[in-house]
């Protein structure tokens, strides 16, 4: 992604909200220094967390209350004043630190910015994600649905989280969403998961024996 140039490498880090933390683009856009707690930098190996507490969806400026691009509200589905707290595994604490070393941050806190200044815009994060797709991915995998968009990359972490045996309720928990829309976009994955707990429960039931 940094290969992109100056735009990609601005970006970069707002990708890995999107996939380390499975933040929407929005919530991503809208993440601040403040809201992250990252361990001493004497503990290379130790996660951080991130309080997800805003979403920037962009939409038509005659659709916002303030009339600009984009609208500033709580969370999806959420209470207004909801938070989550996401665990932010140690890659990505590093990733987020070499970023405000690098770029600072905007005079409101907010950690990313378009590079000529205000909040990164659909245009411009989905236009250097469609290069970056472009120069890694063959002609075959281009005219497929393989990574389309920034938001594949939410996903994709799910997914990962799940195949990991990551407890379901925590998974909700940490993507915003409920278990039954958790089961509903990812029921292949579960269904797929349920071979390997018969197996664990069998091997339970053989060590009784």
């Amino acid at each position: 992604m940094a290969a992109q140039r100056t735009r990609g490498e601005q970006l970069e880090a707002f990708y890995g909200a999107v996939y380390y933390v499975a933040t929407r683009p929005g919530e991503a856009a809208a993440l601040k220094e403040s809201d992250f707690i990252l361990p001493s930098e004497s503990e290379p190996e130790a996660w951080g967390e991130v309080l997800v507490s805003e979403s920037h969806p962009e939409v038509g400026g005659g659709w916002t209350d303030s009339g600009k691009s984009h609208d500033e509200r709580g969370l999806k589905h959420r209470a207004r004043k909801a938070v989550r707290a996401v665990p932010v595994p140690p890659v990505y604490v590093r990733m987020v630190r070499a970023y405000i070393a690098r770029f600072g941050v905007a005079p409101d806190g907010r950690l990313f910015r378009a590079v000529r200044g205000g909040r990164p815009t659909s245009n411009e994060y989905s236009e250097v994600w469609s290069e970056a797709r472009k120069a890694v991915l063959s002609e075959q995998e281009l005219r497929t649905a393989l990574a389309e968009v920034p938001y594949s990359l939410r996903h994709a972490a799910i997914s990962l989280w799940i195949k990991s045996g990551m407890d379901l309720v925590e998974a909700a928990y940490r993507v915003g969403h409920s278990l039954a829309v958790l089961y509903r976009f990812y029921a292949k994955l579960l269904k797929g998961g349920s071979a390997a707990a018969n197996r664990l429960v069998e091997l339970g039931l053989r060590a009784e024996e």
